[in-house]
């Protein structure tokens, strides 16, 4: 019998959750993340400087503003067709692969100083996110079974998969630094994995 009240106070935390993150998200893409203050973002959200604090200080909120973005292109992804059953060419499964990848650097790149500071707080470690957990894990499978298509034993498939990966975040921080240009990164990286497709079972 306990069980709507505590479904609507769940649902009502997570409703403030939602607006104190949309908040954040307008005024760090507004004003900066560093001139944003805990103290606009709640009179921006409408709610006390302490709820917004429940929610997160402002290293957690953008990793959270990040994450639910990241979260919502995989789950639509998920209900999208992926690549045909059946063997890929070469041409084919890197369009696929890079498929998956796209749609997050172009978000990096979208701005640069929200995705640099981002990039610092995940490097100094002290925020866990989902693109080392949850994500990683789908989008390796996800490259593997790509690359399976592709011809490459299951073996190969998995190393590749992981190089493949691996280079994707390597690039991704570097366009949050602003090092490369949005259109540069997807040339890398559409070159690492053509290389990966290419040389992947060869002679060792």
């Amino acid at each position: 019998m306990f069980t709507e009240p505590v479904q609507s106070r769940a649902a009502k935390r997570e409703a403030t959750r939602q607006k104190v993150l949309a908040a954040a998200e307008r005024l760090f893409r507004a004003q900066g993340f560093g001139a944003t203050t805990v103290r606009q973002i709640a009179a921006d959200a409408g709610v006390s400087t302490g709820t917004v604090m429940s929610v997160g200080d402002k290293d957690a909120l953008l990793v959270a503003i990040f994450d639910r973005w990241i979260d919502a292109v995989h789950q639509e992804r998920k209900g999208a067709d992926g690549p045909a059953s059946g063997p890929l060419t070469a041409g084919v499964a890197v369009d696929a692969v890079m498929a998956l990848f796209e749609p997050f650097i172009r978000y990096f790149a979208r701005d640069e100083e929200l995705s640099r500071e981002y990039a610092a707080i995940i490097v100094r470690g002290e925020r866990e996110s989902a693109i080392f957990q949850n994500l990683a894990l789908s989008l390796i499978a996800e490259i593997d079974g790509v690359l399976t298509q592709a011809g490459l034993s299951g073996v190969d498939a998995g190393r590749g998969a992981r190089v493949s990966y691996f280079s994707y975040l390597g690039i991704l921080m570097t366009v949050s630094n602003g090092a490369i240009s949005e259109h540069d990164a997807i040339d890398q990286l559409h070159e690492v994995i053509e290389f990966v497709i290419a040389h992947e079972g060869g002679d060792e």
